[in-house]
């Protein structure tokens, strides 16, 4: 299961490096930074103390991943597989609707790539308490999503 978990994320992180490529600009380094993991070596950071700015379908594609989650948790059962599904869809849509570049895209990247690791937990874990796991990281990393990416 590791081993298709790591192939999922290694091909999930080639189809971000083939949206639109990008034309690099100058921006000044922000002065706020806050840690998430992945892999340790990545900071998410805010653009000169305000959010970045993201495109229609990114915003319109994790507002619908926070209302999955929040249907998911007032209703009974637990399908955590079927909840990763759905999750699915709504990262593909944002995948293919790329068109974000420059510093913005890739600190974007800082927050999909891990919700992309847990959504692959959802949908492959054998135990309840590893889906609940990945189900309050994917809550704790939208939460984040929404303080540093606006529309």
């Amino acid at each position: 299961m590791k081993k298709l978990k790591t192939l999922f994320i290694i091909i999930l992180i080639v189809s971000f490096s083939n949206c639109k490529k990008e034309v690099q600009k100058s921006i000044p380094k922000s002065s706020e930074t806050e840690e998430i993991n992945l892999l340790d070596t990545l900071t998410l950071k805010l653009n000169n103390s305000e959010r970045w700015v993201v495109n229609s379908e990114t915003q319109i594609g994790i507002l619908k991943m926070d209302s999955i989650i929040k249907a998911f948790k007032s209703d009974e059962v637990e399908n955590y597989s079927d909840l990763g599904d759905n999750l699915s869809k709504q990262t593909s849509f944002i995948i293919k609707s790329c068109n974000m570049i420059g510093e913005a895209h890739d600190q974007l990247h800082v927050v999909l790539v891990p919700m992309l690791d847990e959504i692959s937990t959802l949908k492959e874990a054998d135990n309840i308490d590893e889906s609940k796991n990945a189900l309050n990281e994917l809550d704790a990393l939208i939460e984040v999503y929404f303080s540093h990416f606006k529309l």
